[in-house]
């Protein structure tokens, strides 16, 4: 009964505290904070100083940390109460680019309420981690029962290159018994889950070239190959006539089929109707444990500036996820390979490697998970499903070497409608309250309550 009475007074609190959480995040999503090189450099301090002052007025002694090279990251501190474990609580505060802004259907920093949803750059990825972190505290008025250490980068969309550093250098300030990785989502709107496996990625750029310089299509075509058919026809070799990847080598998991239909994929994902599905297996296994092939861009003529002409060279960016079990460097050989190898009619090759993310598998089991679930359970009126995710977080590798005997949670507060790295990016309102709330009771959990 008293732990019920305890439950209620912390949901209270979340409940209490919902504007400002989405006040917090609002003036987060309005700083342009884009980590990928070419964007304004300044942004990402101005999200890092903001970050700070979200986590101080949530009780944290804070600083900003520098490495030559990096954005700064943020730390908070809470220290442990006698006898408590300490808590890392992981998020970032960079977003992706926005693409074609006329693709959205508002702006991407300036964020806008719709059916429950708030939209806007970074909503969801990952400064929802932020303000879900800091809303945890505060419905403990600073004073949770456990150690709390948040630490909030700002290049993990550009893939964290400097985070093994940060990790070395900072590493006694960010020791913990736990680490939460609030990087993730949940199962769908309204239903919690705790990611356990990850893909992880390999990604080249393929140039082809046929011709010294361009030349007349109508005189010359027909002997001579141009270096767009070229390259399409490489490229269709990444896959076989069902859609299954087609490069050698590549390891094949299994995966918990869970509840998803294909017609429920098809609504999350905007499928258009006369699409079908592609590859083999079950749809959990196809996107969590199989290997994907993507083609990211190509660098040709566009049609309103081309003529006829046969073009003398063609660019691509490959990009393959690879499964948990899946050597990365390995993979990375095997597609460069693969692809030397399918260019036809002897066209000239040249293959730049773009980098490597590891796969990873958690094991769901530990006080810790015990915690979480529990947490979850009551926050949403429903099981945490244990899930894989397609995607690739190339830092859960990192803060597993550095950390060895801390369990690792993967959560968040984003789900299968959120759009991360793409237009209308978007995080339910809902979810962000519940997502604050199951980490609220986690540390109760955690420190025996």
């Amino acid at each position: 009964m008293k732990l019920r009475a305890e439950a209620g007074t912390v949901r209270d609190r979340v409940g209490d505290l919902m504007p400002d959480i989405r006040s917090n995040l609002e003036a987060l999503v309005r700083i342009p904070s884009i980590s990928h090189p070419g964007h304004e450099a300044s942004q990402l301090r101005r999200s890092a100083e903001a970050t700070a002052g979200i986590l101080r007025d949530a009780g944290c002694q804070t600083s900003l940390l520098e490495i030559e090279g990096a954005p700064p990251a943020v730390l908070g501190r809470i220290p442990a109460p006698p006898g408590a474990p300490t808590i890392l609580l992981y998020a970032h505060h960079d977003v992706q680019p926005t693409g074609a802004r006329e693709l959205w259907h508002s702006d991407p920093f300036e964020p806008i309420e719709k059916n429950g949803r708030l939209y806007g750059r970074g909503t969801s990825d990952d400064k929802c981690g932020v303000v879900m972190h800091a809303g945890a505290l505060r419905a403990h008025e600073g004073r949770p029962p456990v150690g709390v250490t948040v630490f909030v980068e700002g290049e993990e969309e550009w893939g964290s290159p400097n985070l093994a550093k940060f990790l070395d250098r900072f590493g006694d300030d960010l020791r913990a018994d736990a680490v939460i990785l609030a990087d993730s989502g949940n199962w769908r709107t309204g239903q919690p889950g705790l990611t356990t496996s990850l893909r992880g990625i390999v990604a080249c750029d393929l140039e082809v070239r046929t011709l010294d310089h361009a030349v007349h299509s109508g005189e010359f075509g027909g002997p001579v190959p141009d270096a767009l058919t070229v390259l399409a026809r490489t490229l269709a070799t990444l896959h076989d006539e069902r859609g299954n990847v087609a490069v050698p080598g590549i390891a094949r998991g299994s995966a918990d089929p869970l509840d998803l239909t294909e017609e429920e994929l098809r609504k999350q994902v905007g499928m258009r109707p006369g699409v079908r599905l592609i590859g083999e297996g079950g749809i959990t296994e196809r996107m969590w444990a199989r290997p994907a092939v993507s083609i990211l861009g190509i660098d040709a003529p566009r049609i309103t500036e081309s003529t006829n002409q046969l073009v003398p060279f063609a660019r691509a960016r490959v990009s393959m996820r690879i499964p948990p079990g899946q050597d990365a460097e390995a993979a990375m050989k095997g597609l460069v390979e693969h692809l030397r190898s399918h260019v036809p009619w002897g066209a000239e090759v040249v293959i730049t490697p773009r980098g490597v993310g590891k796969p990873y598998r958690l094991s769901a089991e530990g006080g810790a998970y015990e915690a979480m679930r529990r947490a979850m359970t009551e926050a949403f009126g429903r099981e945490p499903v244990l899930m894989g995710a397609g995607g690739t977080i190339p830092f859960v590798a990192d803060f597993a070497k550095a950390f060895p005997k801390a369990t690792l949670l993967l959560t968040g507060a984003g789900d299968p409608f959120s759009n991360a790295h793409s237009e209308d990016e978007s995080v339910d309102l809902g979810d962000l309250e519940r997502s604050t709330l199951a980490e609220a009771l986690f540390f109760e959990h955690l420190a025996g309550g």
